[in-house]
């Protein structure tokens, strides 16, 4: 029998990503330290593993027993802001990790090695974002991810490792972690309101971003194995309306019919517009209708509603604190 190993398959993208390759009819292998992720967001029919893609002798073992054909990699701490200040953590967990799995990927001669980058990669490129483009990540958790995306193209050189690389972004939907106070604003505002607290917007809010909704990201991942097109290629995958954070603010209230109270807190380092071209997905997959922001909205606050807001793992491994945002240094200490 063959497998799809699956790593981060408790977290959200992962765990959509895996009920899609159910459908499929994959033998699914997930690996998940549940840092981040959940267990209830692990779909039936899979092989759980709880652990760390970053445990070279757990993923050699793996490997060793399991005869994988697709390695799915979608675990990582994906804070972009926060990984200016834990280096060593972001380092470790997205470049040094993801290396072990590329390094049993070759041994074992898989047949395809899929890896959600992040729309970060570009940096302060002009917008929309294209494939083509020179990246420059400008924060460590982009950097990590380009790093890892050219250790992979190094693969494919020498070894003839087939992959796919999706740079997805900003996406949101149900089994997104509502508790994790520095990452992921749509869940970041539900839960403020869920809370009755007002929503915090860094800066103006003017801030140019494209929200994807999960169903227009994660059954592509899934499914990219099987399109002959998309092997060996870097595609951007997600939204094509770009709106501000106010405008996202107001959007959020109006999904859970209420008109939230809105805070703005110091500018934090970011880069200011950030959304891209998604021609080549739409080509290599022949993408007609994506789901409307308004729509994507209503389904996760249902989701919200209906599960409530999950506890709350706290991260303090902040190994530097100087010009950490106010608002964060004093989750910190709390």
């Amino acid at each position: 029998m063959s497998y799809s190993l699956v790593t981060g398959n408790a977290g959200f993208i992962g765990s959509h990503v895996t009920k899609h390759l159910l459908k499929l009819g994959h033998n699914i292998i997930g690996l998940d330290n549940l840092q981040g992720g959940f267990i209830d967001n692990v779909p039936d029919g899979v092989d759980f593993i709880q652990g760390s893609f970053t445990d070279k002798n757990l993923v050699k073992d793996l490997f060793n027993k399991y005869n994988f054909n697709y390695v799915y990699h979608l675990g990582a701490y994906a804070a972009e802001g926060l990984s200016h200040f834990i280096r060593y953590f972001n380092y470790t967990n997205n470049l040094l990790g993801s290396i072990n799995l590329i390094n049993e990927s070759i041994r074992h001669d898989i047949k395809c090695f899929v890896y959600t980058s992040s729309m970060s990669v570009y940096g302060s490129n002009p917008t929309p974002f294209r494939e083509d483009m020179t990246p420059r990540p400008e924060d460590p958790y982009a950097i990590s991810k380009y790093a890892v995306e050219a250790d992979i193209r190094a693969a494919h050189e020498m070894f003839g490792m087939n992959y796919i690389i999706f740079r997805p972004h900003n996406v949101y939907g149900e089994n997104q972690n509502t508790s994790d106070r520095f990452r992921n604003v749509i869940a970041i505002f539900m839960r403020q309101i869920m809370e009755g607290k007002p929503l915090t917007v860094f800066g103006n809010g003017e801030q140019v971003r494209a929200f994807s909704y999960i169903d227009d990201t994660a059954p592509y991942i899934a499914n990219s194995v099987n399109i002959p097109s998309a092997y060996n290629q870097i595609i951007n995958i997600g939204a094509d309306v770009p709106i501000t954070i106010n405008q996202l603010a107001k959007l959020v209230g109006e999904a859970f019919e209420v008109e939230p109270e809105i805070i703005h807190l110091p500018t934090r380092f970011e880069v200011f517009q950030a959304y891209s071209d998604h021609t080549k997905a739409h080509n290599i997959f022949s993408i007609k209708e994506k789901v409307p922001i308004e729509v994507g909205l209503k389904n996760m606050a249902k989701w919200v509603q209906k599960v409530g807001i999950r506890e709350q793992k706290l991260f303090k491994n902040i190994e530097i604190m100087k010009n950490l945002p106010q608002s964060w240094a004093k989750i910190i200490k709390e």
